[in-house]
């Protein structure tokens, strides 16, 4: 049994077959998935599909690309959605400096902000990184995260800041680019991540791992991610699957 803990089924590239793309998933073993919504068109699907699939759970939070467009009532809803008994998470949030679409300092206030109400609500946080590890890692332990901790989505940083993640109490998750072929980092880093804070996950519609890379990603997928890691690890592709599956269903409190 796969946890994909990290997909946007509510993305627009599944409007068309969103059905038959969650049933795949399940033919490949797919058995749990939290779908992430981040801004005010993706948050309201991402509820929908939780409140219809059993299997399926939400988190909502606000994307850093998206910041530039957030105001505190947007803080208000994602506190008010966090009663629901399928809200697992905060996120993803975070900091993205390679789309240039909003100020950092924007970014900076956004993610410290829902930092701060996840410590209220004692909920886990997702983080989103693209290209601002030190900044990510410096606020993080600033608003000393760790309280909460949760998940480095889609992990992106290198085998040397692994362990501040780690110490700060979050688990490290890795998708598509583990399976590439010339990607060594993130082969290395699925070799030392400590089995008890290993998590897999698509991000799909995006990073679809090989030999789809380049076209649509779907949660279906996260079965070569996992496979990959066995190879890896020189383990079983049943032990990959126990142990991500238990350590989402610990970082996301899902009896």
């Amino acid at each position: 049994m796969l946890f994909d803990t990290h997909v946007h089924l509510n993305a627009r590239q599944f409007a068309e077959d969103r059905d038959e793309v969650i049933k795949r998933a399940e033919e490949a073993g797919v058995s749990k998935m939290v779908v992430v919504g981040f801004d005010e068109e993706t948050i309201p699907l991402a509820m929908e599909l939780a409140e219809t699939y059993d299997h399926i759970y939400a988190a909502v939070g606000w994307h850093p690309v998206s910041a530039i467009n957030y105001e505190d009532k947007h803080l208000d809803w994602i506190k008010s959605l966090s009663d629901h008994p399928k809200v697992v998470a905060i996120g993803e949030m975070g900091l993205d400096y390679h789309w240039d679409t909003s100020p950092k300092a924007k970014q900076e206030e956004v993610f410290r902000k829902q930092i701060r109400l996840a410590k209220e609500l004692d909920m886990p946080i997702i983080i989103h990184n693209r290209k601002a590890t030190d900044d990510v890692i410096r606020i993080l332990q600033e608003e000393e995260a760790s309280e909460v901790g949760g998940i480095m989505h889609c992990y992106s940083a290198t085998v040397a800041e692994v362990e501040a993640c780690l110490e700060m109490n979050f688990y490290i998750s890795l998708a598509g680019p583990v399976t590439f072929k010339n990607a060594q980092e993130p082969k290395e880093i699925a070799k030392i991540i400590p089995l008890d804070r290993l998590l897999i996950e698509t991000d799909a519609p995006y990073l679809a791992p090989h030999p789809y890379r380049g076209k649509r990603n779907e949660p279906a997928y996260v079965k070569l991610v996992a496979e990959e890691i066995a190879t890896l690890r020189e383990m079983t592709y049943e032990e990959v699957c126990e142990i991500t599956m238990r350590n989402a269903c610990d970082v996301y409190r899902i009896k």
